[in-house]
């Protein structure tokens, strides 16, 4: 059956691809010019093959950190807005200037929770996403970091993009979630730590088994670990839809992924 799952992978027309900080940033805190071409070129070609792309990406941060040689994040939420401000204005324009190397336009969407749960602005972005798929235009996405805030009596965050590439898909109403992070899928244990740790092939439920398999981290430019991932994973389950949870060290993975290949872990509920 997993092999029937992995085949209709194939068939995904609307795509959502989540990229994580650790994916466009180097662990000296520069930018990672080559791997943003490289994501730009794949994402291009799987559009010129027909699909519809999604691109949620972090690093709004970490690019301000680098833009403005801070090698540490800020502490005060003020200094972070601003930070993130400055990077989200860097961060569109190197993706602006590699798609359109390849000959693709991209617009950009940001985002906070209480826009996607309230109806009327949820409808009106929803609107947003499919005139931009219907113009041709790669949508960019992004927490609006410079204005999200937690509080008690307003929670406009989502914390973290793991969840909010979860909550696009569920918006777009897509085939697919490719998360690319810095682990090849989900473990017993972590593989970072444990030579003998065995990857998922496919999960079909987030039960409380899996949720203590899974161990918290964070880096020091991105937000989330594994539990953000199930997480979101969750959302995708009850949306009837599929994610893969995949390394994105290699970004033309994302070609053997839609090839069907056995990569990654499968999240699906179609057992």
């Amino acid at each position: 059956m997993t092999e029937h799952i992995r085949e209709s992978i194939k068939q995904s027309k609307r795509i959502v691809i989540k990229v994580g900080t650790s994916t466009i940033m180097y662990p000296n805190g520069a930018i990672n010019l080559q791997q943003m071409e490289k994501l730009s070129f794949v994402l291009s070609d799987l559009k010129n093959q027909g699909k519809e792309i999604i691109l949620v990406s972090s690093g709004a941060i970490g690019v301000g950190l680098a833009r403005m040689n801070l090698t540490e994040r800020p502490v005060t939420i003020p200094e972070q807005q601003a930070i993130a401000s400055i990077g989200q204005t860097e961060l569109m324009s190197l993706y602006s200037q590699f798609f359109y190397n390849y000959g693709h336009q991209v617009g950009q969407i940001l985002l906070t929770k209480d826009v996607t749960d309230f109806p009327v602005s949820r409808q009106n972005t929803v609107n947003t996403f499919e005139q931009l798929l219907l113009k041709h235009v790669i949508p960019i996405v992004n927490e609006n970091d410079t204005v999200s805030v937690e509080e008690l009596d307003h929670l406009t965050r989502f914390g973290d993009n793991d969840t909010l590439s979860a909550i696009v898909l569920e918006l777009t109403d897509a085939d697919l979630l490719v998360m690319l992070s810095d682990i090849d899928g989900f473990y017993d244990k972590n593989p970072m730590k444990y030579k003998d740790a065995s990857r998922f092939d496919t999960i079909s439920e987030i039960n409380d088994t899996i949720l203590s398999l899974a161990q918290d981290s964070s880096t020091k430019f991105g937000t989330g670990g594994m539990i953000t991932k199930l997480n979101a994973a969750q959302i995708v389950l009850e949306a009837q839809k599929n994610m893969i949870l995949a390394n994105g060290e290699d970004l033309s993975i994302l070609f053997r992924i839609l090839s069907g290949e056995k990569i990654g872990t499968l999240f699906s509920p179609f057992n």
